[in-house]
């Protein structure tokens, strides 16, 4: 800016503003004494060499340690998206009349819907985490606030349609007496793709069981969850059971389906298939109606307890097995206690329904198999156990002995 002088005989003159460079000079000196030199030269010419100093490193020194591959990953990781935001993902909000919803749940809720389809329904978080966690392939989900899905892992929601709806939506289809706001629409697990937990599979036992004509959810959700507890490596339906993915069933399973093996809808002529080598079938008595049927001298009697074994509706086939039964048809089986040792080899135990008990093909197999009749004595006068109960007791028992056998070995290893 320029300045104006004024005194007494001179004369009025502009300055103008004069570049001090000496300004620019002490700046860059500045920072020149803050940088480590590397060389100093004398006045003499002696070069001195200086060393960094402690913590310090000069350029090219630090050049090979900026180039080390570990600094690339950590670029990688820190861009990579790590919440449900920068994934990008988007949801749909139900407008009203939206049908979405109640067309899946009409899917899912018939069983041949369902089977057509190759889908299935889980309702909860737990169970829902409990899916992705193995490995099942989530297709939509329905869910009342965005809470409940930002809880699930964001790497499991790509390319799955998320709808948001009203609660009173989720509540009118809902099976649970107190609906928890999600409900995800899966394909149909498979279980040679699935991944089950380590601690399972470490745990897992050669004790298999199989479900014959069971009708109840609620029975065959905790016979499952007791085949996960007792640690069997597999757990096979034949036909005439109910549907194991039925929304009753895991509602009653509380996970079990994520954790063991389950085939589904067997037929008899392949369960071989799916037993390990030598293995022996055992088939649950839980009354002892078998013994004390073979016991009897009276054929009338006889015939009545072979009924227990199958469902025949018609009046004709009924006639026809209880000719077949006063001739001695069902195969002999031997019958023993449940505690005492029936798994020398790999055993699978039938549990058979309360309303119609076990087939004969059944019966057949474990005779084939060289297996026998595990009888669970019970106080007289009191009726059968109930199917779950009987699974539970000789999954368990099973457990113990093999427990026990592996005690056993491991103590002969050390003393030879």
């Amino acid at each position: 800016m320029a300045v104006l002088m004024r005194g007494p005989g001179l004369v009025t003159r502009r300055f103008l503003p004069v570049s001090r460079s000496w300004d620019i000079d002490a700046r860059r000196w500045v920072r020149a004494l803050r940088r480590s030199p590397v060389k100093v030269v004398f006045p003499s010419g002696r070069v001195e060499e200086r060393k960094p100093g402690p913590g310090k490193q000069s350029r090219k020194a630090a050049e090979p340690h900026e180039q080390r591959p570990k600094q690339p990953l950590q670029m990688q990781l820190s861009q990579a998206p790590s919440t449900w935001e920068d994934l990008g993902l988007r949801y749909d909000k139900a407008l009203p009349g939206d049908k979405r919803l109640s067309s899946a749940m009409t899917i899912v809720k018939s069983r041949s819907f369902r089977e057509k389809q190759g889908k299935i329904l889980l309702e909860g978080r737990r169970l829902i985490a409990d899916a992705l966690k193995a490995g099942a392939v989530p297709q939509i989900f329905f869910f009342s606030r965005l809470e409940y899905i930002k809880e699930l892992p964001v790497d499991k929601l790509k390319g799955v349609s998320l709808i948001k709806v009203k609660f009173e939506d989720i509540k009118d289809w809902s099976d649970l007496v107190t609906p928890q706001g999600i409900i995800g629409i899966f394909a149909k697990p498979n279980h040679v793709k699935m991944t089950y937990p380590e601690t399972q599979l470490h745990h897992s036992l050669p004790l298999l069981l199989i479900c014959d004509n069971l009708r109840d959810p609620g029975n065959l959700g905790t016979i499952l969850r007791s085949a996960a507890g007792a640690g069997c490596s597999k757990v096979l339906l034949t036909k005439g059971c109910v549907d194991a993915w039925e929304p009753k069933v895991l509602r009653a399973g509380m996970g079990a389906h994520f954790q063991v093996p389950i085939i589904n809808n067997l037929d008899w002529e392949t369960v071989p298939d799916y037993l390990p080598p030598d293995t022996r079938v055992y088939v649950a008595d839980n009354c002892g109606l078998y013994a004390q049927a073979r016991m009897s001298d009276k054929a009338n009697d006889y015939s009545r307890q072979v009924l227990k074994f199958r469902k025949y509706e018609e009046e004709e086939e009924q006639e026809d097995l209880e000719t077949e039964a006063s001739k001695g048809w069902l195969p002999e089986l031997e019958v023993q206690s449940y505690d005492l040792d029936w798994t020398e080899a790999p055993a699978a135990v039938v549990i058979g329904g309360e309303t119609y008990g076990v087939s004969l093909e059944s019966l057949q197999l474990a005779e084939n198999t060289g297996g026998r009749r595990l009888l669970i004595p019970v106080v007289p006068g009191v009726d059968s156990l109930n199917s779950a109960m009987a699974a539970s007791i000789l999954l368990f028992e099973g457990r113990r002995q093999l427990r026990i056998r592996a005690e056993h070995f491991r103590r002969d290893r050390r003393h030879h």
